[in-house]
């Protein structure tokens, strides 16, 4: 599947453009990690961050088929195995355990977009490029701040893709500014 019809698809599915907005950014972070590690086939990792939450609105309603559906509508459609199962693997409500480095990357790739995105919507300007590492590891730290991130499994960086939650980070923020007129900050 190209790009295009990922991305295609992801807006048929999604008429929510906050989530369409989460895709492309979890997308980014994907590609960027991908290159990290020296993985050949980095198009192969970003259709799986593009597409992550494909079945979202489907779903919305009982999230305990959240990736289970999306990863079922991806591989009835042909889609590479080994993105379906990192789509199945994301949402930690099914306790499937991330094997493969993408499935891994993807699992604490998910939740540090909201965290990004919400240390940038604090800031006066509400932009990516005035936000720093050092704003979002300053905002990692209070827990009322974007509950909906999920820090236990951000910090798993740490063990499962050996990158320091520091590194890990800033990595995902830069990615994320590369694309912030995609994103709207």
């Amino acid at each position: 599947m190209s790009r295009e019809e990922a991305l295609k698809l992801l807006k048929d599915n999604l008429p929510n453009q906050n989530l369409i907005k989460h895709c492309l950014a979890v997308e980014a972070i994907m590609r960027a990690l991908a290159r990290h590690f020296g993985e050949g086939d980095e198009e192969k990792w970003a259709l799986a961050g593009l597409l992550h939450d494909i079945d979202y609105e489907k779903v919305k309603d009982d999230l305990s088929q959240h990736s289970l559906l999306g990863a079922k509508m991806l591989e009835d459609l042909g889609v590479d195995k080994d993105i379906c199962q990192a789509v199945k693997v994301h949402n930690e409500a099914h306790g499937i355990k991330p094997e493969t480095l993408m499935e891994k990357a993807l699992f604490v790739t998910d939740p540090l977009t909201g965290l990004i995105v919400a240390a940038a919507l604090v800031l006066p300007s509400k932009k990516l490029v005035d936000l720093t590492t050092e704003n979002i590891l300053n905002r990692f730290k209070e827990k009322a701040f974007a509950r909906g991130a999920n820090r236990e499994i951000i910090q798993k960086c740490e063990e499962l893709l050996n990158l320091s939650l520091e590194d890990f980070t800033r990595m995902g923020l830069q990615a994320m500014q590369g694309i912030s007129a995609d994103l709207g900050l």
